[in-house]
């Protein structure tokens, strides 16, 4: 089989600390020259995996062509900088055959699985939300990770069901923002060996660190992603006290983070540092406020006047 095809036994379930990586745009393109540095710049950093086109890269305004290129610049870049870094590719939509047909179309991308939210705004029951999962599950023998967020979707994928879709072999665990606390619990507890529960919220990642989740996957990261990443290991290793004075100093940051529409203030503050040469967003996206941009100007380097 290709190297580049799906063989989940030879990948672990995902753990630690996952980028969900914007996408940078200039002129209304692609922009490959920020994606190449983008790249170098979290290969060095204390990082378990990226995922790309999710919802932070913007993946529903990116079309199929586009989807390829970002798939396979990121993999040169990665090739490039010497790192061997899992990557993720968020696939998602309400048409089970439409997925099933964009699984095998991508089959043999140098990814090393795939990101699926519950079908959105059509609220399936709970058994046509497994149907969908399971149709995935026999379209790719890549490692799936099950999105859960209702708040986006308007639908929760509820621990019953989770739990059966747990027993797929490549279906290998859930970005769970599902938002409630007791269901997240009760999912750590039954959930079974090697089925990964990672937190996808940004605000309460040290909450459900803290419970026993097994990373996280937070957009904030783009921006002191040594600190999460410290944040994360202290809490692992049981040093409470440790991962809360972490914790302390980045609280605030995804809060500005996502004081409006994600991505844009994150590619506002990567463009000021940077890292990629325009802050542009696609419609229904639009550029941050000035308010919100001298807010994360002041928080990212404070004492400095913005430029």
């Amino acid at each position: 089989m290709d190297a580049c095809t799906d063989q989940p036994d030879q990948t672990p379930p995902p753990r630690g600390l996952w980028l969900p990586l914007i996408t940078p745009f200039r002129d209304g393109a692609l922009d490959a020259a920020s994606l190449r540095r983008l790249i170098a710049h979290y290969a060095r950093a204390p990082l378990d995996g990226l995922i790309l086109g999710a919802t932070t890269g913007e993946g529903l305004t990116l079309d199929e062509d586009e989807l390829e290129r970002l798939v396979m610049l990121t993999a040169d870049a990665l090739a490039a900088s010497g790192r061997r870094l899992p990557v993720y590719l968020g696939l998602s939509g309400s048409d089970t055959r439409k997925l099933t047909k964009a699984l095998q179309r991508t089959a043999r991308w140098p990814v090393d699985g795939v990101l699926i939210a519950c079908p959105y705004y059509t609220r399936p029951s709970q058994q046509g939300i497994v149907l969908h999962f399971e149709a995935a599950a026999d379209a790719s023998a890549r490692p799936i990770l099950i999105y859960n967020i209702p708040y986006r979707t308007g639908v929760n994928l509820h621990n019953e069901a989770m739990l059966r879709l747990a027993e797929r072999a490549n279906i290998v665990g859930v970005k769970d923002c599902c938002a409630d606390p007791a269901q997240t619990a009760e999912l750590l507890r039954l959930r079974p060996p090697g089925f990964a529960v990672l937190t996808g919220e940004d605000a309460l990642a040290f909450d459900a660190l803290s419970r026993g989740c097994d990373g996280a996957i937070l957009a904030s990261a783009h921006l002191e992603t040594e600190a999460f990443a410290a944040m994360m290991h202290r809490l692992q290793a049981g040093d409470r006290l440790g991962g809360t004075t972490e914790w302390q100093r980045l609280a605030d940051l995804p809060k500005l983070l996502f004081a409006e529409p994600s991505p844009a203030p994150i590619k506002h503050a990567l463009w000021r540092r940077g890292l990629i040469d325009s802050p542009e967003v696609r419609l229904p996206m639009t550029p941050v406020s000035a308010p919100l941009a001298a807010a994360l100007d002041a928080r990212l380097w404070p004492g400095r006047s913005a430029a």
